[in-house]
């Protein structure tokens, strides 16, 4: 194959996957929850802290730190997220002209990409206190959760 067709097809399938991915950052979420109040948002970590409190029995000191991982990963979306209400936004303005603003998107990658190495430590970090804490049975509630591939208290 040529190489300015090698080079174009690569800029394609690069570009698509771009917008995929900021496609997917900007899409509308499950519900209601996706630009809810900090209030709202506060509830929605309490009560799904709560729901899985309740399936793995878990102490006081593993519902802190469950409190904490909850945090940490809000603290990391809303980094993500920026200070833009509407992430759709940025997508649009990507493709508003007569050409693909590549340089815009190259910021974006970076900004993104330098929000996620900011705050993953910090989530691994809560993640794994976490994790530790649960006892062999509850370790094997959260793997076996996992290998479901479905949430809490739902079949399939």
């Amino acid at each position: 194959m040529k190489s300015w067709i090698k080079r174009t097809l690569f800029g394609v399938v690069g570009a698509s996957v771009l917008l995929g991915g900021l496609t997917a950052c900007g899409t509308r979420g499950d519900g209601p929850r996706w630009q809810a109040s900090a209030e709202d948002s506060a509830k929605f970590r309490g009560k799904m802290i709560e729901r899985v409190s309740s399936k793995l029995d878990l102490n006081a000191e593993q519902k802190q730190r469950l409190f904490v991982l909850a945090e940490k990963m809000h603290a990391q979306r809303l980094a993500l997220m920026g200070d833009q209400p509407n992430p759709r936004a940025d997508l649009q303005a990507l493709v508003a002209g007569d050409h693909f603003d590549r340089v815009r998107a190259q910021a974006l990658v970076a900004e993104k990409t330098a929000a996620l190495n900011t705050q993953s430590p910090e989530v691994i970090a809560a993640l794994g206190d976490f994790y530790d804490s649960l006892n062999a049975t509850q370790q094997q509630k959260v793997r076996e959760f996992m290998n479901r591939g479905s949430r809490w208290g739902r079949h399939g």
